[in-house]
């Protein structure tokens, strides 16, 4: 029997709490916008912990339907923001100072937690 994309989102989100992702919450956007339906969002601790960290999803990626589209940055990604788009969920590994100022929680407030 196949995932659904809701039961993705929730595997990836346990895997980055496995791997030491904090505050790891799950929303449900897909009656906001017509691009993606899941965000997964992580607080990060640092650089290498956000490779680790994308490490772990982009081989969780190899086992399923997913794939991971190239996003197109005019700066190079840092240790504060880095976005995983899987087309359906996007990832989103954030440094606690980006998740405090970008408040994505917040700022999609319409979408339904499920994580």
């Amino acid at each position: 029997m196949e995932k659904t994309i809701k039961e993705m989102a929730l595997e990836i989100a346990s895997l980055l709490e496995d791997g030491k992702g904090q505050e790891v919450t799950v929303l449900d956007v897909s009656k906001l916008n017509s691009w993606t339906d899941f965000f997964v969002i992580a607080t990060i601790t640092s650089g290498p912990h956000w490779q680790g960290l994308y490490k772990t999803v982009k081989d969780y990626v190899k086992e399923t339907d997913l794939e991971i589209h190239q996003t197109h940055n005019k700066a190079p990604q840092g240790n504060e923001w880095n976005l995983i788009d899987l087309g359906p969920i996007v990832v989103h590994l954030m440094s606690e100072e980006a998740r405090g100022f970008y408040e994505l929680e917040k700022l999609w407030h319409a979408g339904e937690k499920i994580k």
